[in-house]
């Protein structure tokens, strides 16, 4: 089996790292700048530990690739990418490849299911970054992530295990779980705080704006029949395993949010979750005011390339109201 990472950024970046240092087939799919800096120096990973530099294969294209029968691809780009990512992997003739999205939101698994017929959901708990060009982090040990995985829209089958197996000898925690999806949404549930943070420092996501949101996405989960993994079970699958520490004495900046804000990329994940509990919202009849207003200000910092931080709590506090 060769696994083809396909965005190959702080997930995808650590992934193929890993799953090539411990003797799988792998091949990384990254662009631009951060294409030229692995093809010319190999990709950096830094870790607590210290830093490695790996040479894993990598293109900058789907279609710099033959694709074969033995072949699957795990999505590590940002969800509001994957549909330009599959229309490439169709345009390479990779259509029929599973497909395994190690994504945040709850959406990309729907959008793979419409040109592959096996598409698996990885529900990730790996702390990790990607700033520069070339360069991956690693904050957790002493593994660097979960990485549970099970076949969408439900079930379990070989792949799902022999993908779990294959994370679990990379150094990460992996099971594989035929109720992926409930894990996903209790996943989703955690990231409504990203655009908070991106927008107005870490420590906004601890105050009631964050709390709003994440009460309005309870809501419209239970008034759409959506089950999740309930917060004690997230915390006891979390454990001991994943403990942050400090790379170089720097401690992670910011969630994948606050680093699509960093890097200034001009996009931003925030339609796929706070965007999908406004939808959610919309199609059950719940307000969802808290998680619109985040969606809009996250799309607005990036859209205008403003950096993290650029908005306080207290300005988006003025503009949501009173509960």
């Amino acid at each position: 089996m060769r696994i083809v990472i396909y965005g190959a950024g702080a997930i995808g970046g650590v992934l193929g790292a890993r799953l090539f240092e411990n003797g799988r087939e792998v091949v990384l799919i990254a662009r631009g700048p951060h294409y030229e800096a692995i093809r010319h120096h190999g990709l950096r990973v830094q870790t607590p530990e210290g830093d490695t530099v790996v040479d894993v294969p990598v293109v900058d294209s789907p279609s710099a690739l033959v694709w074969g029968a033995d072949d699957i691809v795990v999505l590590g780009m940002k969800t509001q990418d994957t549909v330009e990512a599959l229309a490439a992997l169709e345009e390479a003739g990779a259509d029929g490849v599973p497909v395994v999205c190690a994504q945040n939101g709850v959406e990309s698994e729907r959008m793979a299911l419409r040109t592959s017929a096996d598409v698996y959901g990885i529900c990730v708990m790996c702390p990790a970054a990607h700033l520069q060009p070339g360069v991956v982090q690693a904050y957790s040990l002493p593994c660097p992530g979960i990485l549970d995985v099970g076949r969408y829209p439900g079930g379990s089958d070989a792949l799902a295990d022999e993908l779990a197996a294959a994370f679990r000898a990379a150094t990460f925690e992996a099971e594989a779980r035929p109720d992926i999806m409930r894990w996903k949404y209790t996943k989703l549930l955690m990231n409504l705080g990203n655009a908070l943070e991106a927008l107005s420092g870490r420590s906004a996501r601890a105050g009631e704006i964050a709390g709003r949101a994440r009460a309005e996405g309870i809501a419209v989960l239970r008034a759409a029949g959506i089950d999740f993994v309930s917060d004690d079970g997230f915390v006891e699958r979390r454990a001991d395993l994943i403990r942050l520490q400090a790379i170089g004495g720097s401690h992670r900046p910011g969630a994948s949010s606050w680093q699509s804000l960093e890097r200034g990329t001009g996009r931003i994940e925030a339609d796929y979750l706070n965007g999908e509990i406004a939808l959610l919202g919309r199609l059950h009849g719940v307000p969802t005011p808290a998680n619109t207003l985040l969606q809009r200000a996250a799309n607005d910092a990036a859209r205008h390339h403003r950096p993290p931080g650029s908005v306080s709590a207290d300005e988006l506090a003025a503009a949501l109201g009173p509960s």
